[in-house]
């Protein structure tokens, strides 16, 4: 954990670098909560849905990425002027039975998240070298414990590491939009939101669940606690509160052109051929119209975001159980935990894509949960002081949150209704 002295301390001569340079010097949390907006879960939707669907749904991911920018902003500041995660301050104000009811929510999402990325991770091994999917289940989940030892180094190495694999990320996903003819005129025709039956709700959902992550949300807090320390002064949280908004806006930005260049791809190369609706299929139409090349890259993107993401989220996951039980087991016994779900579903044979789709679903029902409390914490003058929401970033917040709700209620209807 770095403290305030310390960053004081390491900042770079204002007269190099200037006022914007302070403000990147601070950046980077964002960027290690961004790997969850670029999971494999946002590969398996992303392509099914550009696949099946065209560019129909490119507004669902721009509203995402909007809602995404807000919250996790939101879930930042709470960090900083609290000095708690948003998982601690919860663990304080619930009563212990309410509070297991909420840590068992909160960890079914966190599982989740950990499925779809252990198993995008095995399907990008299995593609690259032809390991058996449960194999690769098993590298994926070591090395992902390697990366989260890096923290012991502190967490600027940590971060380091992931925003380098953020820009392998970057490279594996958007640089088959050069070789693809995308149509401009109906990429925006997908601006317009609207749906075409029960399915395209579904996959809707999928692909909120996959970009407003609930673990991203929680841990997030946790994140710019731990980077700037607590108990910052207050004079200098108008700079960090300066910085953060540089930091979620750039790793955002990134997060959001990968996730639309995936649609995007699916959508001008892979649609109307069969087998796309799976990442396996969607890599091998990728190979067949623009070449081995742009596949491998593509791989080896999907590699690195199911490395980079199974850390983060086993840490997420660490932090919402001492938040809320004030319990801290082993990195390595949690990663063997929650790791054995996933490889418990790779090795019974079960269509991996699909798995990935209704893992996000799941994500997506936990959302306002993370979110609602969120919202209110962030709202109150007593916890925040000067920093509390102004008005017009409440009704933003509730609105996002709202319209959330409401499409998980229209895909329960719908999925129930047939």
């Amino acid at each position: 954990m770095e403290s305030v002295r310390t960053i004081e301390r390491t900042r770079p001569p204002a007269s190099r670098w200037g006022g914007l340079g302070r403000l990147i010097a601070l950046a980077g949390p964002a960027f290690v909560a961004a790997i969850a907006y670029v999971d494999p879960g946002n590969v398996a939707a992303n392509l099914t849905a550009g696949a099946k669907y065209g560019y129909l749904l490119v507004w669902v991911l721009v509203m995402a990425n909007a809602m995404a920018v807000l919250v996790q902003y939101l879930s930042a500041k709470l960090g900083l002027v609290a000095g708690r995660s948003l998982p601690e301050l919860l663990g304080d104000r619930l009563r212990p039975t309410p509070r297991k009811a909420f840590w068992l929510q909160a960890e079914l999402a966190a599982v989740a998240t950990d499925l779809a990325e252990v198993i995008g991770g095995a399907i990008a091994l299995n593609l690259l070298f032809g390991l058996p999917l449960w194999l690769g289940g098993v590298i994926t989940g070591a090395v992902s414990m390697a990366i989260l030892s890096t923290q012991s180094r502190g967490q600027r190495t940590f971060e380091f590491v992931v925003m380098g694999m953020l820009a392998i990320i970057t490279l594996g996903f958007v640089s088959g939009l050069a070789f693809t003819d995308v149509s401009g005129r109906d990429a925006l025709h997908g601006l317009v939101p609207r749906f075409e039956g029960a399915e395209t709700v579904l996959l809707a959902a999928s692909m909120l669940g996959a970009t407003v992550m609930p673990h991203a949300i929680y841990v997030h807090s946790a994140l710019a606690r731990d980077r700037h320390g607590r108990g910052i002064r207050p004079a200098l949280l108008p700079r960090l509160l300066r910085a953060t908004k540089l930091d979620v806006g750039a790793a955002l930005a990134v997060a959001g052109t990968v996730n639309i260049a995936m649609l995007l791809l699916a959508a001008a190369a892979l649609r109307g051929v069969e087998g796309t609706d799976s990442i396996e299929g969607a890599h091998a139409a990728i190979e067949s119209a623009l070449g081995p090349a742009v596949a491998v890259v593509f791989a080896i993107g999907l590699l690195a975001s199911g490395l980079a993401s199974t850390s983060v989220g086993c840490a997420a996951g660490a932090e919402i159980m001492a938040g809320l039980l004030h319990l801290r087991i082993p990195m390595l016994l949690r990663r063997i935990l929650v790791l054995i779900p996933a490889l418990v579903i790779l090795a019974s044979g079960a269509d991996p894509t699909m798995s990935l789709v209704i893992s996000q679903v799941v994500l997506s029902f936990c959302i306002p949960f993370a979110l609602i409390p969120l919202v209110r914490m962030t709202s109150e003058p007593g916890l925040m002081g000067e920093h509390v929401n102004r008005w017009g970033t409440t009704v933003a917040a509730w609105t996002a949150t709202a319209v959330i709700v409401a499409l998980n209620v229209a895909l329960l209807v719908l999925t129930v209704t047939g």
